[in-house]
């Protein structure tokens, strides 16, 4: 990489890369508040039904927009890649944040994990029906998901 610039634009290119730089500080900060937002809903969720409260939450909730998270197939190739570059079998849950991590999203996000992991596991229990992974269960009952050797 050049770290010098032609033609004296030193000063403007040190300006855009200061700027670059508050701008992905900012986004980690943003995404870390979003991932806590999302925590304390799930604590305030959990603490209302300890106290009883029968009713449907996300009826109650404004009506959003469906998230797509994933390109037709995206997830199944980001999937393949991990199990063909890991070392060992993986859970579909390592997997999902390994997935997570690859796309700059924050792993720490309890739901977006559990919605990851959850596709995950429908996209690689599809792959192991057509033959090109396997799975075997560890000590807790987890699927450890592995390529396909035959």
């Amino acid at each position: 990489m050049e770290t010098t610039a032609p033609h004296g634009y030193d000063h403007t290119i040190s300006g855009l890369l200061r700027k670059r730089a508050e701008l992905f500080n900012e986004a980690e900060r943003i995404r870390d508040r979003v991932a806590e937002i999302r925590n304390d809903i799930d604590a305030l969720d959990r603490t209302l039904g300890s106290f009883g409260y029968k009713g449907d939450l996300d009826a109650a909730m404004p009506r959003q927009r469906r998230q797509v998270m994933f390109g037709t197939g995206e997830l199944t190739r980001a999937l393949m890649r991990e199990i063909a570059d890991a070392d060992r079998p993986m859970t579909s849950r390592e997997l999902a944040q390994s997935v997570i991590s690859l796309r700059g999203d924050d792993a720490r996000d309890r739901k977006l994990l559990s919605e990851v992991t959850r596709r995950a596991s429908k996209a690689l229990r599809k792959q192991r029906d057509e033959g090109r992974v396997r799975s075997a269960p560890d000590e807790n009952g987890n699927l450890l998901w592995s390529r396909r050797v035959d």
